[in-house]
C-alpha cells in the first residue's frame, strides 16, 4: 500500500454486547505524522436472538461455537453492504470481531465474526484476528487500542476507555503503557437489566443510590488489583470472579445503591492508576455518556476529564481498529510489547482477499 491517503471502515463487538459500531475513517500520513477523520458512523444494535447467542457463546458445543462465528460474519457483511451502499468501496474493513475466550495465561484467545465471509461477501479486503499473534508471542493480545492512542491521540497524558471494562493508556519513561482496569458498563449494565433498562442513563439511577461500604470493601480487594502490567480482563473473569461477589447484594440492597456502589468502585479503581500528574485525560466509550461516573472520576483524578466530540466517544475503538488494519497492510508493527508484555512489538491480523483480486 503506498497511498498517502487511506479510507478504512472499522468494526467493533464490545463485551457490553450493545450491538455492531462502524466507522468509515479516512487517514493521512503527513510529514511525518498520522491524522485521521472518521467520515461517517453508526451502531448496528444486535436482533434479541443473536444477543443471545453471543451471550451464551462460551456455553456452546463446537459445532455451534463454529455456526455462530459464520453467523456473526454474515450478519458484518450484510449490514456492512448496507451500509456502505452505493458510495465508493473503501479501501479495506477492519474487525475486532467478538471476543469469546480471552486466556492469554493459556495461549489462547478468541474473536468470532468470520473475516473470510466478509471479505467474500463484500468484495473487500477484510483484515481480522488481530490479538493471537501477540499471544503466541507470549502477550496478554490487550489492549490494543494503545497504539492508536500513541499515534493518533498522543497529545494527551492519558486516554481512558470506559467501555464492557475500563481501560487506560499513557507514556512512563519514554514508552506507552496500558492495561484493563476493571470491568465498567458490563457490570452497569447488567444491574440496569434487572430494572428493564438497557443502561442507566446519564447515571441517574446510581446517583440517587446509597453507597454499600462491605460491597465496596469487597470488591477493592480483588487481587486482580494489585497485579501490576501487563494484565488484561475478560468475560471468564468477571462471570467467574468480579460477579460471584456482586450478586448477593443484588438481592439484599437496592439496585440504586448497588449501582452506586460499583460507580464508586470504577472511579476509585481508575484514579488509583492514573498518573500522579497535572494534564488532560482524554475519556471515550459509552461510560462517557455516564454524567454521574464522570463526575465521581473527575472528582478523583489529578488530570483533567476531557470528553471529546460525540464521534470520537462512541467511534474511537473502531476508528483505531481500522488503524491497525492499515498498519497490518503496511506490514508495520500495530501492537506494542511494553502494553502487551510480548517478546517483541508485532503486526497481527489475518487478511483475507475478495475473489476480485485473483479474477483477471
Amino acid at each position: 500500500m503506498n497511498p498517502t491517503v487511506w479510507n478504512g471502515i472499522g468494526v467493533m463487538s464490545g463485551t457490553s454486547l450493545d450491538g455492531m459500531d462502524v466507522a468509515w475513517c479516512r487517514f493521512e500520513h503527513i510529514e511525518g505524522r498520522w491524522a485521521y477523520r472518521i467520515i461517517d458512523a453508526t451502531t448496528f444494535p444486535y436482533p434479541p436472538e443473536f444477543r443471545q447467542r453471543l451471550a451464551d457463546a462460551t456455553r456452546l458445543s463446537a459445532l455451534e461455537y463454529a455456526q455462530l462465528n459464520v453467523d456473526l460474519g454474515v450478519l458484518f457483511a450484510r449490514r456492512l453492504n448496507q451500509w456502505i451502499g452505493q458510495r465508493p468501496k473503501p479501501d479495506f474493513i477492519a474487525s475486532h470481531g467478538h471476543t469469546v475466550f480471552h486466556q492469554p495465561q493459556h495461549g489462547l484467545t478468541t474473536q468470532i465474526g468470520s473475516g473470510a465471509v466478509i471479505a467474500a461477501q463484500t468484495s473487500i479486503r477484510t483484515v481480522c484476528d488481530f490479538r493471537t499473534t501477540d499471544v503466541a508471542l507470549g502477550g496478554q493480545g490487550a489492549p490494543l487500542v494503545p497504539i492508536g492512542d500513541e499515534l493518533l491521540f498522543g497529545t494527551y497524558d492519558a486516554c481512558l476507555n470506559l467501555g464492557g471494562f475500563s481501560n487506560i493508556s499513557y507514556r512512563c519513561d519514554g514508552q506507552r503503557v496500558a492495561f484493563d482496569v476493571s470491568p465498567c458498563n458490563m457490570t452497569l449494565n447488567l444491574i440496569a437489566n434487572r430494572q428493564g433498562l438497557e443502561y442507566d442513563p446519564d447515571g441517574k439511577i446510581a446517583q440517587s443510590g446509597q453507597l454499600i461500604p462491605h460491597l465496596l470493601e469487597q470488591l477493592n480487594q480483588l487481587e486482580y488489583y494489585r497485579l501490576s502490567p501487563p494484565k488484561s480482563l475478560g468475560k471468564e473473569w468477571f462471570d467467574g470472579t468480579f460477579f460471584p461477589l456482586l450478586k448477593p447484594f443484588l438481592g439484599q440492597y437496592s439496585l440504586p445503591d448497588c449501582l452506586r456502589t460499583v460507580v464508586e468502585h470504577i472511579a476509585l479503581q481508575i484514579a488509583a492508576v492514573v498518573p500522579a500528574l497535572a494534564g488532560q485525560m482524554l475519556v471515550t466509550g459509552g461510560g462517557a455518556h455516564n454524567r454521574f461516573l464522570i463526575g465521581r472520576l473527575s472528582e478523583k483524578s489529578p488530570l483533567q476529564v476531557i470528553i471529546p466530540d460525540p464521534l470520537t466517544i462512541d467511534y474511537k475503538e473502531a476508528l483505531v481498529f481500522a488503524f491497525l488494519g492499515l498498519l497490518r497492510l503496511q506490514e508495520t508493527s500495530n501492537c506494542l510489547k511494553s502494553v502487551t508484555g510480548a517478546i517483541s512489538d508485532n503486526c497481527g491480523g489475518a487478511v483475507y482477499l475478495p475473489a476480485s483480486t485473483f479474477q483477471k
